[in-house]
């Protein structure tokens, strides 16, 4: 693309954007481009920030950066060079090791991840394909680690970034500087390219 399909607006356009932006500067660091494209309909922004608090609330044994890493896995399932990049940011931010960073693709096998880990992803990159993946096999693996209700987390992380990975990879949104440097440290290796979500 030579340009995203519909330019951010600028963030101190309107009152409900600088909040926006204030809450994703704590986050992330920066606010996400994406976030000022919702902004066209303040609505969708709103309700995609209250789903977003919601689906990344800590209610049982999925941590935060747990929720990120299913959110980086998810976005490399569907192919959003953008949410990869934002996801393996705030995984690093909230807590990932950087041993689990740098080999969460091996993490059938890697040392750093535990079987209640492994049942967690199968889900949640199953979970993100379409058609849909989730077996009979990796839904019994995934109901003997976790409760109904940290399913329901996972499955919503898997949901919220189904949303943004469309959104962004149709809107071909730039992608800031802060998440590019965080991808290139730990997915250039493995191919990630910012592409698209450059101009």
């Amino acid at each position: 693309m030579k340009k995203p399909l519909v330019s951010p607006l600028d963030r101190n356009s309107t009152k409900q954007a600088k909040e926006m932006a204030a809450f994703y500067d704590e986050t992330l660091g920066f606010t996400p481009n994406s976030l000022f494209t919702m902004m066209y309909r303040p609505r969708i922004a709103k309700a995609f920030l209250e789903m977003n608090q919601a689906v990344m609330e800590n209610k049982g044994s999925i941590t935060s950066s747990m929720k990120r890493e299913i959110a980086y896995l998810s976005s490399m399932t569907t192919g959003c060079r953008y949410c990869e990049a934002h996801a393996i940011r705030a995984a690093e931010r909230y807590g990932s090791l950087q041993e689990r960073l740098e080999n969460i693709w091996e993490y059938k096998s890697n040392a750093a991840f535990s079987e209640s880990d492994r049942a967690m992803f199968d889900l949640a990159i199953a979970a993100s394909q379409v058609p849909n993946g989730v077996s009979e096999e990796i839904k019994a693996r995934a109901k003997k680690f976790f409760s109904d209700g940290e399913i329901v987390e996972i499955l919503g992380v898997v949901a919220l970034f189904g949303y943004l990975n469309r959104w962004n990879d149709s809107m071909g949104t730039e992608l800031e500087n802060p998440a590019v440097k965080s991808a290139e440290k730990f997915l250039k290796a493995r191919g990630w390219e910012v592409g698209k979500h450059s101009y």
